[in-house]
């Protein structure tokens, strides 16, 4: 198991996220997404949040992103207070927002230019995280001649580019299928070993969520809160073959015991909605699920996520022991 700082890389205290609606007789009326969160991160961490569809995990990442201002509460990153877009993290969404006139390389670049790096140091640099995703000889492709799997490979290098001492994943494998999904969760632990970089990754796959970490954070229905933080103790580095493992079906099990009180079916109708098409700053609109999740033959919920307004114009795709906290 790796040694990990026992001083939290990341501590949330107390966090609450609310917002105003419209409803359908037109008056205003709250909506609560977070209700006293706490979470403690520690320092070279891979820490999974997981919870049922709407719960509001998407909501924190974009909050620790600084896209989104809490509505109450303490976050320390460091030691020092969250406020606003914090240089030092690097955000992954499911969506991979790239660049369509700029090449692979000059994609993974543009963190780098930001900052002012220099064009010779920009392409060494970009060219080490190409080749650390697997991406060596696509460096002058486009995003259209590259498949689903290679761009979210596009987006992870860039994101590590400018070496974060965070990264943030909010669910970056949903949109992929299967088989590239599951080559894709070994690539990012391959990458991981290698520069033991916090990570805060949000799922609502019950498997990724345990294949990945070191813990699950298990969160309650909305207004969400963490409810249990589930350990792995499961050996690094990991194979695919873990999957099968008695121990990984019975951690597997604990998690969705935790998790499947949580898990309700609602009536989208049934829930105001905001009103008009874009948010106002800080302001946080979540959608209703297009669809409730369904339950498959274990029990597992499963089924499509659910959009999120995180700002102007910034659109995301969201989905041992047990210590309770």
């Amino acid at each position: 198991m790796t040694l990990l700082s026992m001083e939290p890389k990341i501590r949330a205290r107390d966090v609450s996220m609310a917002y105003t609606v419209r409803n359908a007789r037109g008056a205003p009326e709250t909506v609560e997404v977070l209700r006293g969160f706490d979470l403690d991160v520690r320092e070279g961490e891979f820490i999974s949040v997981l919870g049922p569809s709407g719960c509001g995990k998407s909501t924190f990442l974009s909050i620790l992103a600084g896209l989104v201002e809490r509505s109450g509460g303490d976050i320390l990153i460091s030691g020092r207070e969250l406020r606003g877009v914090n240089p030092n993290q690097g955000v992954v969404f499911q969506g991979y927002a790239l660049f369509p006139w700029r090449t692979v390389l000059e994609n993974i670049e543009v963190g780098l230019e930001i900052r002012g790096v220099d064009k010779a140091e920009r392409r060494r640099i970009a060219t080490e995280y190409l080749e650390l995703v697997g991406l060596h000889g696509f460096g002058m492709r486009y995003p259209h001649e590259i498949s689903g799997g290679m761009k979210q490979r596009v987006a992870i290098a860039r994101s590590l580019a400018y070496e974060p001492d965070v990264l943030l994943m909010d669910e970056p494998f949903a949109a992929l299928d299967a088989q590239t999904r599951e080559i894709l969760q070994g690539e990012l632990l391959r990458i991981w070993e290698q520069r033991r970089k916090t990570i805060v990754f949000i799922t609502h796959s019950l498997d990724e969520a345990i294949f990945l970490s070191d813990r699950v954070a298990v969160m309650t229905r909305r207004p969400g809160a963490i409810k249990a933080i589930l350990d792995v103790p499961l050996p690094r580095p990991r194979a695919a073959e873990l999957r099968n493992a008695p121990e990984f079906v019975g951690l597997r099990q604990q998690a969705w015991d935790i998790l499947k009180d949580e898990v309700q079916f609602t009536d989208p109708a049934a829930t105001p909605r905001p009103l008009g098409a874009t948010a106002s700053p800080g302001e946080r609109l979540e959608a209703e699920p297009a669809m409730a999740s369904s339950a498959g033959a274990s029990g597992e919920p499963y089924g499509e996520g659910r959009f999120a307004q995180t700002g102007p114009g910034v659109v995301s795709r969201a989905g041992g022991q047990v210590a309770r906290s």
